[in-house]
């Protein structure tokens, strides 16, 4: 079996530098990586995670934490945990999942929490003195990985608007105090403002059968064309239902946005418009973030916005799938 000094011999390098390498691979340049990389792969060289994590102190072990009803969201998380799991693998890092209550049994080297509401952050931080990072926007100044909601609610509303729509309403989630509801709710707010337009908002569970329920009483009374911007993929799905019931033209009489991306609106007939987010990636910067905050010591690592992308279907558009 191949050592770390028969790496270090090929690479005709020093031993510390292949433990650098394999440490902290952000402090060598990328020629020496792939030299020591080519050296190990030729070797079959497998560095010893068990001994390493006994000499820095740590477990191996990340814990997510999630707040929420997983029912309410999946397959959403599915797509988030292999992101996370895909880059924690890279560093032979395990993956648990806690709950509140069981976040502190067992030693860890950090967290990643999602599902943490503005007025909860006091509350699930005390006592943690392992590195966090948040999955969802915040106000509380916790280091943090989200899409642009604000951004993405502003593409959905340009488009049902350039599509000819002037009646424009907003279906959102009942957590309007929660930092990605307000910048959802402002994305749409400021494109209205922009043309001069009424704004008309809605909130409700983030369910399909109430948003539905609501779309049905709202479309059944308007005789003139109507856009509806949903703030999450569950919800247009009932509007969509909604508007069918009513024999409602889409693209015509009716057009429907979601957003998340990540299944719902590709089961609904007709497909859903979607504000699309990149989860499987964001959930591996999660790890990334969390893994460099742990190897600095806990140092602030700040917040990143991912893009979102409008992906453009038939139930805002004729003729579209």
């Amino acid at each position: 079996m191949a050592t770390l000094a028969d790496v270090a011999k090929k690479a005709n390098v020093s031993k510390m530098t292949v433990s650098r390498v394999i440490n902290h691979p952000d402090q060598v340049s990328d020629e020496l990586k792939q030299l020591v990389y080519k050296s190990m792969e030729e070797l079959e060289y497998v560095p010893n995670y068990a001994a390493r994590a006994l000499v820095q102190n740590r477990t191996q072990v990340v814990k997510f934490l999630i707040l929420e009803e997983i029912d309410t969201v999946e397959p959403y998380y599915m797509n988030l945990l292999t992101g996370i799991s895909r880059e924690l693998d890279k560093h032979s890092y395990s993956l648990q999942l806690v709950t509140q209550k069981s976040k502190n049994i067992g030693p860890y080297d950090g967290l990643i929490v999602t599902g943490m509401r503005d007025r909860e952050i006091e509350k699930v931080m005390a006592g943690l003195e392992k590195p966090v990072i948040a999955y969802g926007e915040n106000r509380r100044d916790v280091d943090a990985i989200d899409v642009d909601n604000r951004l993405g609610a502003e593409l959905a509303t340009k488009h049902v608007y350039e599509i000819g729509f002037r009646h424009i309403i907003f279906f959102g989630i009942n957590l309007l105090e929660e930092e990605f509801m307000r910048s959802r709710l402002t994305g749409y707010s400021e494109v209205m403002k922009e043309h001069d337009l009424i704004e008309e908002s809605h909130f409700m569970k983030n369910s399909s059968r109430i948003a539905e329920k609501k779309a049905l009483d709202i479309l059944s009374k308007v005789k003139e064309p109507i856009a509806v911007i949903c703030a999450s993929d569950r919800m247009a799905v009932g509007v969509v239902r909604a508007a069918m019931s009513l024999h409602k033209r889409f693209g015509e009489d009716v057009a429907v946005t979601g957003f998340d991306g990540v299944f719902l609106d590709r089961i609904s007939s007709p497909k859903i418009t979607t504000v699309r987010s990149p989860v499987i990636e964001m959930g591996e910067t999660c790890a990334q973030l969390l893994l460099k905050k742990i190897n600095e010591g806990g140092a602030k690592q700040g917040s990143i916005l991912f893009p979102p992308e409008l992906i453009i279907r038939g139930s805002t558009v004729i003729g579209r799938e």
